[in-house]
């Protein structure tokens, strides 16, 4: 009897054990199936952006010299040809912005990533930096004299000068966008002057390139402040969000050690939106463990473990699960600033050709925090557009660009969906994005403009009112409006 007792007890942990170890290495499995490798061409004289819905046709795509004394006179030729043949011209990095921001019809293309130049004033800890050159290169040339950059976006992919084009915000506490970190750069102008731009100098301008979508010229060379490489150990609480502001508060805003902090919502259909994480990391003594040898396979079973929620309620709750779970010993663990802000976006990425992955983000101040929770649940519950990720960011008032999204202390709702490429899913997608622009504009917020062109110019203007004055002051510095691109001629 007891032997019998024994079997079953011992074939009941058999059978927990499938369904805690097996069914999630299956599904991962399923996933990685799934997948394919293949590269997509673009055809000859055509660009696109990170949606993959952008396909454009253009007259010339011209990757610009790495030589600083050279970069002058070659884009003083591109501007001189393009006025001759009557062209506009785009300004182009690593192209992550995904509504036709990078791109003009039958126009021209400056590839700005061969100007990756840096150089770090080790006494006034400024760093000049090419606005071709990708942050994870600036992550790694900082290192070696044990500093950091100073305001970043979650993923250390994009290039300097798109960052500044749509004035990223970062996950530093108490930080501003990236505008703020700039102290001066120089600019070709639709004429090829190169002005120096700075809070002092060439301030209209100063404030408009900021966030202007690379319609005032081109930025050369930018000064950025920089910050100290130091050791930080992760921690993680698990919230209502009804108590993240009280939370954000206690647990970061009161606290001098928090130096990144990110929160994110649950998104499983079980508890959708019901349940908040609060990550955050703190300045630590002690050295870093190091964990660079095993950094590859950990990215790739992370980034499976993300794939794998696509399209699947199982995938997301596994997700949420593995997520939570492995943030208890993590605790323990101490990495350096750079390691953690040099995150690739390939640790995302979507391999499946018949498919994007498309971004929204939305600004809401604190007041109406949960407010805008509660309004967007029915709407993204409805919706039949797969939404990956959720992610909070706490971004302070802007004082530096001119067409700012934050003009207060808001906390950034990151918003990242799966959508099919298909006629009904984009018109999904279209309906979607307004009716989430409303409940924004509901909430005192704002929308950010680096993603799909969806929302009508008067209703772009609720959001942001000085657009007018900011369209004004672009004839005012370009009036045969070369620099140009989809966004532009969307919301002029």
């Amino acid at each position: 009897m007891a032997t019998q007792k024994t079997r079953r007890y011992s074939f009941l942990i058999l059978l927990i054990l499938l369904v805690v170890v097996a069914f999630p290495m299956i599904h991962l499995l399923r996933t990685k199936w799934r997948e394919t490798d293949n590269h997509r061409v673009l055809p000859a004289r055509h660009v696109d952006d990170a949606s993959t819905l952008n396909l454009t046709s253009v007259d010339t795509i011209i990757a610009i010299p790495k030589d600083r004394s050279a970069i002058e006179n070659q884009l003083r030729h591109i501007l001189h040809y393009a006025n001759t043949k009557g062209l506009k011209i785009a300004l182009a990095g690593a192209r992550h912005s995904m509504g036709g921001h990078t791109m003009y019809p039958d126009g021209i293309v400056i590839n700005m990533l061969p100007y990756n130049h840096m150089q770090l004033d080790t006494v006034n800890n400024i760093l000049t930096i090419g606005s071709g050159a990708l942050w994870t290169d600036a992550i790694h040339y900082l290192d070696r004299y044990g500093k950091s950059i100073a305001v970043m976006q979650a993923f250390s992919s994009f290039s300097v000068g798109g960052s500044l084009s749509v004035n990223g915000h970062g996950w530093q506490k108490n930080s501003p966008p990236l505008a703020s970190s700039v102290l001066s750069f120089t600019l070709m102008n639709a004429q090829g002057q190169v002005l120096h731009c700075s809070r002092e100098q060439n301030t209209e301008l100063f404030h408009h390139v900021l966030g202007g979508y690379g319609l005032f010229g081109i930025i050369l060379d930018v000064k950025l402040k920089v910050a100290n490489n130091q050791s930080l150990k992760y921690h993680y609480v698990n919230l209502a969000p009804e108590n993240y502001t009280k939370y954000y508060k206690k647990y970061i805003l009161d606290n001098p050690k928090v130096d990144l902090v990110f929160g994110r919502l649950r998104v499983s259909k079980k508890h959708f939106l019901g349940e908040a994480t609060l990550n955050y990391f703190e300045r630590a003594e002690e050295p870093p463990i190091p964990l660079f040898r095993q950094e590859k396979k950990i990215e790739k079973t992370k980034r499976l473990i993300f794939r794998g929620s696509v399209n699947s309620e199982y995938g997301k709750r596994l997700r949420w699960d593995l997520e939570t779970s492995s943030a208890i010993p993590a605790r323990h663990l101490t990495f350096t600033r750079n390691e953690i802000m040099d995150s690739q976006v390939s640790l995302i990425e979507n391999k499946d050709t018949t498919s994007t992955d498309l971004l929204h983000e939305y600004f809401i101040p604190e007041r109406n925090f949960m407010n805008f929770i509660q309004d967007i649940k029915p709407i993204l519950l409805k919706s039949k557009l797969d939404l990956l990720n959720i992610t909070i960011r706490a971004v302070n008032r802007d004082h530096d660009a001119y067409l700012n999204y934050a003009r207060e202390d808001v906390f950034g709702f990151v918003l990242l969906f799966n959508q099919k490429k298909t006629a009904q899913q984009e018109a999904d997608m279209y309906s979607l994005t307004n009716l989430l622009v409303d409940v924004a504009i509901k909430n005192e917020g704002t929308y950010y403009l680096p993603y799909r062109l969806h929302i009508a110019k008067d209703k772009m203007r609720k959001a942001y009112p000085q657009a007018d004055n900011f369209f004004k002051t672009k004839m005012k510095y370009d009036p045969s409006e070369l620099f140009n691109n989809k966004f532009y001629r969307h919301y002029q």
